[in-house]
């Protein structure tokens, strides 16, 4: 027997408003939309999207799970720039400066981090 990932799940007070955020900073698409769900992937037959659930009230307290996005080489600033371009906002959760992320938090408040450049080690 064995088990995949199929959705992260994403309670909000904002099902539309989030799910779009997060399609637009992850360039996917609205794959389902419901009135107590909706869904994103990079496409419908995608092996994991994200969902997006109804709170009833807003997040309280640091997210005991986040997202770490990669950017494309050399496209680490301008990812910043652009995700803060549509809502998310920079967060302090007690960095120090000299992390290789910065900490973002989406227009709910989930933090989420952008890395620098992912360098593999290949022989």
């Amino acid at each position: 027997m064995t088990v995949s990932l199929h959705h992260i799940v994403v309670d909000t007070t904002d099902l539309p408003g989030l799910a779009r955020f997060w399609a637009a900073v992850l360039d996917w698409r609205i794959l389902s939309e419901r009135e107590r769900e909706v869904v994103i992937g990079p496409a419908p037959d995608a092996a994991v999207g994200i969902c997006f659930m109804p709170a009833a009230q807003g997040k309280a307290g640091k997210n005991r799970l986040h997202l770490d996005l990669n950017p494309g080489p050399g496209e680490r600033e301008a990812e910043i720039a652009r995700i803060l371009a549509l809502g998310a906002r920079r967060v302090d959760i007690g960095q120090t400066g000299t992390e290789s992320w910065t900490v973002l938090a989406d227009p709910e408040g989930n933090e989420f981090c952008v890395l620098r450049e992912k360098r593999t080690l290949i022989s």
